[in-house]
């Protein structure tokens, strides 16, 4: 079983419109501070990064937060166990992958994608061994999962590289997931 002592979560700076999800989130963060697991997250005191930090603080649990400069005078989280500030878009992504022992994303918009994207693509060509996944709360994303799934359909997107984004509905299956599924991260230099 893997041992996953920092989660770097990617979700949305907005709170958005959908109850159910902000839920899910604030639940997501009391299962980690539960678990022993530490968040490392973008930093921000605002929409479902915010939930998810402050549910995780007020679990006990440790939260790293990583922002960038440009926005950090105006959304930094407050009351963080550590803030880094990090100079650009960049530095931040390194210092999450750094910091972190496997990702998982929550609902969220281009920045969650772009995150999700680059960390799924970074261990497929081998760069790491370290598990992502994906909640999909309240089928969020069912229009992504089936994108992946009609890449491998139309042999644009190899199976193996498909199932190195794990992905379940509930949160603390995924969890179980992360720790004992298989994830082959072999280098692939094709589709």
């Amino acid at each position: 079983m893997r041992s996953i002592h920092k989660l770097c979560v990617f979700c949305a700076s907005s709170a958005g419109q959908n109850p159910a999800i902000t839920r899910a989130t604030d639940a997501f963060g009391r299962l980690l501070a539960a678990e022993g697991i530490g968040l490392v997250y973008g930093g921000s005191s605002t929409g479902l990064m915010g939930t998810l930090a402050d549910a995780v603080l007020a679990g006990g649990g440790d939260v790293l937060g990583v922002i960038p400069e440009i926005i950090a005078t105006e959304r930094a989280h407050p009351g963080l166990t550590e803030l880094v500030v990090a100079p650009d878009m960049h530095q931040r992504k390194a210092v999450m992958y750094e910091r972190s022992d496997a990702f998982v994303a929550l609902p969220g918009g281009f920045g969650t994608v772009d995150e999700l994207a680059e960390i799924t693509t970074w261990g497929q060509l081998g760069y790491h061994d370290k598990p992502v996944g994906l909640l999909n709360v309240d089928g969020y994303f069912d229009g992504l999962l089936a994108f992946f799934d009609r890449g491998v359909t139309d042999g644009l997107l190899r199976p193996d590289n498909r199932a190195l984004l794990a992905h379940d509905t509930d949160a603390e299956q995924l969890l179980h997931r992360l720790r004992t599924d298989a994830f082959d991260h072999q280098p692939k230099w094709d589709s």
